[in-house]
């Protein structure tokens, strides 16, 4: 599970629209322009040559077959000369055009110019397919890039003036779902992959799950397929006091909200990886804030999920509560209060489930030690990019293993895919067809192998409802539909009567959408701004980027002033006096630069700037940085054990130049890393303060972001001071210049 507490809110749409004007006017004050601004590196997005395409969207996740779909996509030129091009937009039968819509405009786009193209379209018939979007020049196609859609059948509608009531699809055992509330209406960010994977596109849209509306749309399709209870994540902001919670809306302001609150059951696990915050100080934070917070809250309601007259509660990180509580009998004897509290309540204790994907014999007996009723995998994982049979047959050999351990009981996960956040590590996904496959084995497992008086022979835990971002899901959504749920259904439901596949728009209820929609109009200003051409004069030569942070404090973007609109923006970071003009100010804020692969010169480089701190003895506080992952590709630049560090990697973590005196604090100090294709070295005030052989290029990140002033977006490891005057360029200075520099 990806640590969703360091994914960071929006820049303000709002603010980056009121400063258009005083951008325009400050740009033009400064002289910005000039032939060389075109010479910026291609985004990661459809390029091919000159032209680039971005946010190719269809307005509804969703539609039936008669019905329109409008489609737009952002169309920009990059290169140095006016273009006239041709956007052809091409559809699979049965899909059409609307009537009044051509497939072919024909424009002409000034240099560093866009413009959007929208389309109408619809279907005649049920159809899943992609339209294609084409930029040509001639015969030539400079662009292309792709976009898919799904029709329904039609149906009629009964009349109402709401979602009809769900009418429950009874099951022989509990089928219960995770479900991932990380869609909040200021969040919107967090839906940033799915750009890049337009066919997990919701039935909902890019929702904001704040609404009552999407809690009855979520509980009507869940419980006439079979799934009687959510498992929300559940996180704490702060531990040690009060309890404050995160994207929390769609159980407080939505579940709770709804009108079938009463039809849904619902559950919590306790996302308490993020160590210092998500946990507990002690046993009094857990016994005298945190449980009376669930109790109230949670544990009576009347649709919390409780068995035996138990509630039933997950807890994500077991393990971690032996540091918060001090040991593993102070977790026994925490669990056995948490018992007996719920037992003054009401209830006849509680049920404690510890999640644990993997087959560690000494891991479950540490779950066992430490108390815990049962074991349950959120999710499993499974290495090499498996077909739908290998993650089949994978799952089934982790839960069969689990139960011949014999160590601790468990409620069995089936899973249906996994992406990660970034589609980081093995990419895979079971389709409908096969996942009810999936689903049969499972149950059978269950009525076979499972002990009539343990949970696990009484439940079944679907991963996951809505984790679009980290790709597993199982709700309605644009490539499959119903599908996954129609497998649910088949298998574990003996209902007869077959429900209709509602959407919103078939009742006239939505969009839910606005918040993400207004995001993303500020997001392709904010990148566009990023792109401004700014040049000042006399570049030196080489010279890639350029960032001198001397806009205006209104400005949300740090301007490249070499001219190659290397541009990024500004994370919560302030401007101060700088060594000339304006700097960046690095106590947690930072300048995110968007990948482009001229910021990753290959064969030399120079990379310098003026920094000011009054904090000595810094290690690890990066000041420019490009190194992410398995740490062997890009370069960065900061500090490490209190001396100014460079590093350019050849395997994981490898080549860190140190210098051999302390960085100065008090003052601006001029740094400056060079590499000419054998040597690194690295000076400062313009002296030689070490050298380190390293031959060979420099490896190029892909797809990852320059971050100024920090080692990523907030990081702890931020540089602790002022920035200023960062040069990037493609050569490697001389001792001369650097020394010239630093005077």
């Amino acid at each position: 599970m990806n640590p969703r507490t360091m994914i960071p809110r929006h820049a303000s749409w709002l603010r980056a629209v009121r400063c258009v004007g005083l951008i325009a006017g400050w740009f033009l004050a400064a002289g910005g322009g000039g032939a060389d601004a075109s010479r910026a590196a291609d985004e990661d997005r459809a390029v091919q040559g000159p032209i680039a395409i971005a946010d190719f969207l269809c307005d509804k996740g969703l539609t039936r077959v008669g019905r329109e779909v409008v489609a737009t996509l952002w169309c920009e030129n990059r290169g140095e000369i006016p273009l006239t091009i041709t956007g052809r937009l091409e559809m699979p039968s049965p899909m059409r055009l609307a009537a009044g819509e051509d497939a072919e405009a024909t424009v002409t786009l000034e240099p560093l110019g866009g413009r959007e193209f929208r389309w109408r379209f619809t279907a005649d018939a049920p159809v899943y397919g992609e339209i294609v979007f084409s930029a040509l020049a001639g015969d030539q196609t400079l662009a292309r890039a792709s976009h898919p859609m799904r029709f329904l059948p039609a149906v009629e509608i009964p009349a109402s003036d709401y979602l009809p009531p769900p009418v429950p699809a009874r099951t022989e055992i509990l089928v219960g779902a995770h479900h991932c509330p990380l869609w909040e209406a200021d969040r919107p960010e967090m839906w940033a992959n799915l750009l890049n994977h337009p066919e997990r596109t919701p039935a909902l849209g890019f929702y904001a799950q704040h609404d009552p509306e999407v809690a009855d749309w979520e509980t009507k399709w869940a419980v006439e397929h079979g799934i009687s209870f959510f498992i929300y994540c559940w996180y704490r902001t702060r531990q040690g006091g009060p309890v404050e919670t995160r994207f929390s809306s769609a159980i407080h302001e939505a579940l709770f909200r709804s009108r079938y609150v009463n039809h849904l059951r619902f559950t919590i696990m306790w996302e308490n990886q993020h160590r210092g915050f998500a946990g507990v100080a002690d046993e009094t934070d857990l016994m005298e804030n945190l449980l009376p917070y669930w109790m109230e809250n949670y544990f009576k309601h009347p649709s919390y999920l409780k068995i035996d007259n138990k509630p039933v509660l997950f807890i994500y990180r077991p393990e971690f509560l032996v540091d918060d509580l001090g040991g593993v009998p102070q977790v026994v004897a925490a669990f056995d209060k948490m018992r007996e509290a719920c037992r003054r309540e009401g209830f006849d204790g509680l049920y404690l489930l510890g999640e644990y994907r993997g087959l560690d014999p000494s891991h479950l007996r540490h779950m066992k030690q430490l108390g815990l009723d049962y074991t349950f995998a959120y999710v499993w994982p499974i290495p090499n990019h498996p077909t739908p049979q290998q993650a089949i047959d994978a799952q089934m050999t982790s839960i069969r293993k689990t139960q011949q351990l014999g160590i601790l009981p468990q409620v069995v996960t089936v899973s249906q895919a996994w992406s990660g956040w970034h589609d980081e590590g093995s990419i895979w996904k079971i389709p409908p067809a096969e996942f009810s496959t999936l689903l049969r084995q499972a149950k059978q497992f269950i009525a076979e192998q499972m002990r009539p008086d343990e949970l696990g022979s009484r439940m079944l835990l679907l991963d996951n409802w809505n984790e679009w971002g980290e790709g597993h899901y199982i709700a309605p959504y644009r490539e499959h539909g119903f599908g996954y749920l129609e497998a649910v259904r088949e298998v574990f439901s003996r209902s007869e009567q077959r429900p209709d596949p509602l959407i919103p728009e078939d009742l006239g209820m939505g969009p839910y959408d606005r918040p993400y929609r207004e995001w993303l109009a500020g997001q392709q200003l904010l990148r566009r701004l990023m792109h401004t051409p700014v040049q000042r004069p006399g570049a030196p030569e080489g010279l890639v980027a350029w960032w001198s942070f001397d806009e205006e404090p209104e400005v949300p973007v740090a301007f490249d002033y070499s001219g190659n609109r290397q541009g990024g923006q500004l994370h919560q970071a302030a401007r101060a006096s700088g060594q000339r003009g304006q700097a960046l100010v690095c106590e947690g804020g930072a300048v995110i630069v968007p990948h482009a692969p001229r910021l990753f010169p290959r064969q030399a480089m120079t990379v310098e700037c003026w920094v000011r701190t009054e904090q000595a003895d810094q290690t690890n506080n990066w000041i420019v940085n490009s190194v992410f992952g398995q740490g062997a590709t890009g370069y960065r630049l900061g500090v490490l054990r209190g001396n100014p560090a460079f590093q350019l990697p050849v395997t994981a973590w490898s080549h860190h130049l140190v210098g051999d005196e302390p960085l100065p604090v008090g003052r601006w100090v001029h740094l400056a890393g060079t590499f000419d294709g054998q040597t690194m070295r690295i000076y400062v005030d313009g002296v030689p303060r070490g050298s380190l052989e390293r031959p060979g290029p420099v490896n190029a990140a892909a797809r990852t972001p320059l971050v100024l002033g920090s080692y990523a977006q907030d990081h702890v490891a931020h540089f602790r001071g002022c920035l200023d005057e960062v040069r990037l360029y493609d050569r490697a200075l001389s001792p001369a210049e650097i020394e010239q520099l630093a005077r």
